[in-house]
């Protein structure tokens, strides 16, 4: 397909999903550090197990770097218990902390970088990869960037879009060069495509009940194998 044909068709698709689920309010924190704290829990764990951890953060006034700064190492990692991994994850978040010391624990410091300059800035912490720091940026700074998770190569592979190379930047580059640079467009599209992935678009996937059905690869193929996968 031509550059405008995949517009059409990325746009198509986040209009059909946006129909059938509407908008997601996503990222569901209360201010940009908690954003950045959850994008850090979120590693490797279900959305719930992360809840739990911020809710303890929370009840332990925990959600500020300077109070992560201030406790120990066992006691945090101990309440993000349940988001898994977290002897590691605490070791991310104090490393976090300690970075925001050179911004004097000013967010706005940080954020009013541009966009890639922000995005090298976060992938030098310890702990934060490319997904990490796109999901900060986009949901904490409102930095117009698309975020690559599983779920979205899941979805766009089924589609019959994926790129010919696997890796990160490509699968990025395949949404932001054919969609308008726009934050919201950004955010609303990701959320909708995990909302899709984590109710119907599943490893087992319920594809008589998907939106996308109509224009999916998968389902067809599916149907045509008389249900085997």
């Amino acid at each position: 397909m031509d550059n405008r044909s995949v517009e059409r068709t990325l746009l198509d698709i986040y209009h059909q999903l946006m129909a059938c689920y509407g908008p997601q309010h996503w990222w569901p924190a209360k201010d940009p550090f908690e954003v950045m704290v959850g994008a850090i829990l979120t590693q490797s764990a279900a959305w719930s197990n992360v809840e739990k951890a911020v809710a303890n953060l929370r009840q332990a006034k925990a959600l500020s770097s300077r109070a992560l700064r201030q406790m120990p190492l066992p006691e945090l990692a101990q309440l993000i218990y349940s988001s898994g991994y977290y002897n590691a994850k605490a070791l991310k978040l104090k490393s976090l902390a300690d970075w925001l010391v050179d911004y004097d624990d000013d967010l706005h410091r940080l954020f009013v970088s541009d966009t890639y300059q922000l995005r090298q800035q976060l992938l030098s912490i310890h702990g934060i990869g490319g997904e990490t720091a796109d999901s900060i940026m986009l949901y904490a700074a409102n930095k117009p960037i698309f975020v690559i998770d599983a779920y979205t190569r899941r979805i766009i592979n089924r589609l019959g879009l994926a790129p010919e190379n696997n890796s990160y930047s490509v699968y990025q580059a395949f949404f932001m060069n054919n969609l308008p640079a726009d934050t919201l467009l950004f955010n609303e599209y990701h959320a909708l495509l995990v909302c899709l992935a984590k109710n119907v678009c599943r490893k087992h996937p319920l594809c008589s009940q998907c939106c996308l059905n109509n224009i999916c690869r998968f389902n067809t193929e599916y149907h045509a194998s008389n249900g085997v996968i």
